[in-house]
């Protein structure tokens, strides 16, 4: 079956304060880093040689994947010393592949959430010729995606940028970051330089003649850029609504890591993830959000679509709704945070200090 590159070298800038400590495909989700649903699933899919494209903080994924043989593959590591973009990441892993120049070498990016059907996008791509077969799938509102519009066989016919007026928004077919290439058009990549498959490569093929096929698979897709898309992701996973087979424990309204404690009249829903060491105090009520490891949650709190980092303590009575709070930050009692509030790694808040509406 095919091999794989996996491109995990992005910062996370988005998904900050999350990302300061830890690579944006380490962050966890749904009980483990997100990099281990992805590895599990191109598992599933028959997929035994990875190498994974690193660059920002390259140093923590090894001693935790090591040669991959836990997880029943074989995982290699190619650290870029300056960010080369997709396609540079892609050529500067070349030399690792093993596949002939015609077999086909699958490609995801490392911060997209999907059910996609790996064989079926491996088999489309064989079945008609392509040079590289794309990931489509179909979003609501594509302004904020690049549009990939096919004819009636799925073959892609342009590549366009964010449109700006509805009247280039002529499809809402975008991207999904996830690819086969054929081994030898990887070489054609120019080597030692940044390069945007999207921006660059792709269309620069299209020119050429190439024979880029699209496949459209909606089932699910999460772009895990933000923190607030991050919290979603990994509570979708609980609950069973995005596929892995790398979520430890039945899926349902929570999951609770087996050293956390959690008091007995606690109420834990809606994908709620509580890690390893962490405590959630009696009273409290957390909802659709993440508690990383050796967190606090003390009594009386009310957490919601959130995230909380590993050591972080949130103050009794206080009130999150779609905040991330940094590793080892200590929010007091009584505070309410709401509406996309980052809180920085290890900042402190008084008792009482923050509020969106008044005290009465």
């Amino acid at each position: 079956m095919t091999e794989a590159i996996l491109l995990v070298g992005g910062k996370g800038t988005r998904l900050r304060p999350l990302t300061v400590n830890t690579p944006k495909p380490m962050v966890p989700a749904a009980g483990v880093p997100f990099l281990t649903h992805q590895l599990a699933r191109a598992r599933a899919a028959g997929v035994t040689h990875i190498v994974l494209a690193t660059s920002y903080l390259a140093e923590v994924f090894e001693p935790h994947f090591g040669d991959g043989a836990d997880l029943g593959l074989e995982l290699e590591y190619v650290t870029e010393d300056e960010p080369l973009g997709t396609g540079g990441a892609i050529r500067n892993v070349a030399p690792r592949l093993r596949s002939g120049p015609d077999e086909p070498v699958l490609i995801f990016n490392g911060d997209i959430l999907t059910g996609l059907d790996i064989r079926a996008l491996v088999a489309t791509h064989e079945s008609t010729g392509a040079d590289v077969s794309l990931h489509l799938t179909r979003v609501p509102d594509p302004r904020a995606y690049g549009l990939v519009p096919t004819d009636d066989t799925g073959r892609v016919t342009a590549f366009l940028e964010k449109p700006q007026t509805p009247e280039e928004i002529v499809t809402d077919q975008i991207n999904a970051g996830a690819y086969v290439f054929r081994r030898s058009l990887i070489d054609t990549i120019p080597a030692g330089r940044p390069v945007s498959v999207e921006r660059e490569t792709f269309p620069g093929l299209l020119a050429e003649g190439a024979h880029l096929q699209g496949m459209v698979d909606s089932t699910y897709w999460l772009d895990l850029g933000t923190p607030q898309a991050f919290v979603r992701g990994s509570a979708d996973l609980v609950l069973g609504r995005a596929p892995s087979p790398a979520v430890p424990g039945r899926c349902g309204d929570r999951l609770v890591l087996p050293s956390a404690r959690v008091a007995p009249d606690a109420k834990l829903t809606g994908g709620t993830v509580v890690g390893e060491d962490a405590v959630v105090g009696s009273g409290a009520r957390i909802s659709g959000s993440t508690i990383l490891a050796g967190a606090v949650v003390e009594p009386g709190a009310v957490v919601t679509d959130s995230l909380v980092g590993a050591g972080a303590r949130i103050g009794a009575r206080t009130t999150l709704d779609g905040a991330v709070i940094g590793d080892g930050a200590q929010i007091g009692t009584d505070n309410e945070l709401r509406a996309g509030v980052r809180v920085w790694c290890d900042a402190t808040l008084p008792d009482g200090s923050v509020r969106f509406s008044s005290d009465a």
